[in-house]
């Protein structure tokens, strides 16, 4: 029971430092995810410890840091034993790391060691962790188009999209509102600019009502994506949108 407990609340800790990283607080993420890893320290929760090492590469690479989050990933993967849908999102985290740092064979290479990971998961099925049961093969396509759009590979990334299954915006508005951002800069990238700025002004349509720093993030990578058609007015629209709703400037 105690060692159960130990579990529980390092899972808690996880979840507020990833609350915190998503506001921008990331000082307080920190300290509650080192503190995550010590609680599943103390209740020997390997698998839940790797996950949280996992969640801490993942705010690496969305703070800049993507030799370290490689770092951090492929230590979690390490030491990682026994459930293959852990293993597999390791391996997600540390494809998302490569292609940030620009790295396009070894993104592919640990994307697909995910995939196939993850197809052993499913394959297997027994007891698993209820804190990784979110990860399957929709979930690892979306994040597949976000690591071939940060390749500037849009033809892979919208076909990875395809893949990804359609979210409901009521359940997971930031989750829809940042796809449709990574989508959109994808659809620039391939030279489609009337797709592109459909799919981000439904993106702010969605963030303008949450308060995620990270959401902001990718509206931002929207719009350094749209620097090729500055002048366009249904772009300098878009531009006043992004300024005036989220306030990111151009």
């Amino acid at each position: 029971m105690g060692r159960e407990l130990f579990s529980v609340t390092a899972e808690l800790s996880r979840l507020a430092g990833w609350t915190a990283f998503d506001v921008g607080q990331h000082d307080a993420a920190q300290r509650h995810f080192i503190q995550a890893l010590r609680l599943a320290r103390a209740g020997r929760d390997v698998q839940l410890g790797c996950y949280v090492l996992t969640t801490m590469a993942m705010q690496s690479l969305l703070r800049g840091f993507a030799s370290e989050a490689v770092d951090m990933a492929q230590g979690a993967f390490e030491r990682a034993k026994g459930h293959a849908r852990v293993l597999a999102f390791t391996k997600l985290i540390e494809a998302r790391a490569h292609a940030r740092d620009n790295d396009p064979k070894a993104a592919s290479r640990a994307l697909a060691a995910s995939e196939t990971l993850l197809g052993q998961a499913d394959a297997r099925g027994g007891d698993e962790p209820g804190w990784i049961d979110f990860y399957h093969h929709a979930r690892l396509s979306a994040d597949a188009a976000e690591v071939f759009r940060d390749l500037k590979n849009p033809k892979a990334a919208l076909a990875w999209n395809q893949q990804a299954a359609a979210m409901p915006t009521g359940v997971f508005t930031r989750s829809v509102g940042m796809r449709l951002a990574i989508v959109g800069t994808a659809h620039l990238q391939a030279r489609d600019l009337d797709h592109g700025l459909d799919l981000g002004n439904r993106s702010v349509d969605i963030l303008a009502r949450v308060q995620s720093s990270r959401a902001k993030d990718y509206v931002r990578e929207f719009t350094d994506a749209l620097a090729a058609w500055r002048r366009e007015p249904a772009v300098r629209d878009f531009l006043h949108r992004a300024r005036t709703e989220l306030s990111i400037a151009a």
